[in-house]
């Protein structure tokens, strides 16, 4: 240790990377599996009432209800009486599956806090409420598959068994994605033509989904970290480097994110609508700059779905600077897009009842449901989800009557204010539709 100091400069961040060089572009790898990633700045999607600072753009938002309701009186005279908070309904029709509410647990991929038993748990519970549920890319790459009424169950395939174990009937779906590494293992094409998965086929509750990309580390692929024995089995498939320490207990698996252009993405769906006829068709992106026009080729190719993951989400691994500088915030996402064309799904930071309702008054059918969703079952895992979907649930009802409506698909971006003024960025600055 020397005797200099700099203040007003970032000394500590600067000492710890001359200590640990390579390893300190990453958060604490001994934290793997035990902790979930995301933006590090206060309060970044974390809400009001939470404690955390005063939010992202998207929470300081404010929900206001007008003064005339006319849609509430068309409900008290169809009601024959005065609409209370439990008639507002909020079924959803999400990515070509019936939801009884609009919300779907997101991917959680083949991270260890994601694929393990946290995961099946919480799968179970996504069904039992209704929900769909997202399985995140690269879990047959690294933890295999196994066809019905082999002695092993792949972690896929687990997760998928205790959703159909679970789900009511005609609610919910369960959608796969892949990326680049899983189309070289025929993800889609296993399940498809797997006799487990037939129930699901059969009653239209299937989907795969396009990973282009993800909150947590926009423009790159999957990250995880891995000790030396999986290293050596997975390094025929992916990128291996050693960047946590000299002895290379530890290391970076990392996936590649695929390359694509509008005529690429067109292609790729044309794919999947023709060759698996009977899937629903989601397609996932990053926050990138142009995601006006990436949601817009997407449902002009037939996309069933298109999910966008805001720079606040992230339940994997990623490098620090991707996690607080990189990508556009979900409420710039929202407005980029406009009035959506096709079901727009919003992911990041999603975890309280005024955080959905924004992203929903902002053109989206659902929100989904990444970190939030392991902490609670990690808290209850029995029923931790269900608890917390159901907190959600009577937030967004008090909510949608206190603005004189009955139904999710009701919201609008008049339900909002926001008090940075019409020329600061934010959502309402444009119309619906409009170029950025």
């Amino acid at each position: 240790m020397t005797g200099l100091d700099a203040p007003g400069f970032p000394e500590e961040a600067v000492r710890a990377r001359a200590r640990g060089g390579t390893a300190a572009v990453f958060p604490d790898p001994a934290a793997y599996g035990t902790r979930l990633f995301g933006p590090s700045g206060a309060g970044a999607g974390h809400g009001p009432g939470s404690g955390s600072g005063p939010g992202d753009a998207l929470d300081r938002a404010r929900i206001v209800p007008p003064v005339f309701m006319p849609e509430r009186l068309e409900k008290l005279i169809d009601l024959a009486r005065e609409p209370e908070f439990t008639d507002v309904d909020l079924t959803t029709r999400t990515g070509g599956f019936t939801a009884r509410l609009p919300l779907y647990l997101s991917a959680f991929g083949s991270t260890r806090a994601g694929s393990g038993d946290l995961a099946v748990h919480a799968s179970r519970q996504a069904a039992c409420l209704g929900i769909p549920m997202v399985i995140g890319e690269n879990m047959i790459p690294v933890h295999g598959y196994r066809r019905a009424g082999d002695a092993t169950r792949s972690a896929l395939l687990t997760r998928i068994e205790a959703y159909l174990d679970a789900a009511p009937d005609g609610t919910g779906g369960v959608v796969v994605q892949q990326s680049t590494e899983d189309a070289d293992s025929e993800v889609w094409n296993l399940l498809y033509s797997d006799p487990a998965i037939r129930p699901l086929l059969e009653t239209g509750r299937l989907a795969f989904e396009l990973k282009t990309g993800q909150g947590a580390k926009p423009g790159l692929g999957g990250m995880t970290v891995v000790d030396r024995a999986e290293a050596e089995q997975l390094a025929r498939r992916f990128t291996v480097r050693e960047v946590f320490d000299p002895e290379g207990a530890r290391q970076l698996r990392c996936a590649t994110p695929g390359t694509f252009t509008d005529e690429i993405l067109r292609q790729q769906l044309r794919f999947m609508r023709n060759n698996f006829p009977k899937a629903r068709t989601w397609v996932k992106f990053h926050p990138g700059r142009d995601i006006a026009d990436a949601a817009r080729t997407a449902w002009a190719a037939g996309a069933d779905a298109v999910t966008v993951d805001g720079a606040e989400g992230g339940t994997g691994w990623a490098p620090g600077v991707f996690l607080d500088q990189v990508g556009l915030p979900l409420a710039e996402c929202l407005r980029r897009i406009g009035r959506p064309a096709g079901c727009l799904l919003a992911t990041g930071g999603m975890w309280e009842g005024g955080r959905v309702l924004r992203a929903l008054a902002l053109g989206a059918t659902a929100a989904g449901l990444g970190r939030a969703a392991l902490v609670a079952v990690d808290e209850d895992p029995e029923h931790g989800l269900e608890r917390l979907v159901e907190s959600i649930a009577l937030e967004l009802r008090l909510l949608v009557s206190a603005l004189g409506k009955y139904a999710v698909t009701a919201l609008g971006p008049e339900d909002l204010w926001w008090p940075d003024g019409p020329h600061a960025g934010h959502p309402a600055a444009l119309p619906a539709g409009a170029a950025p």
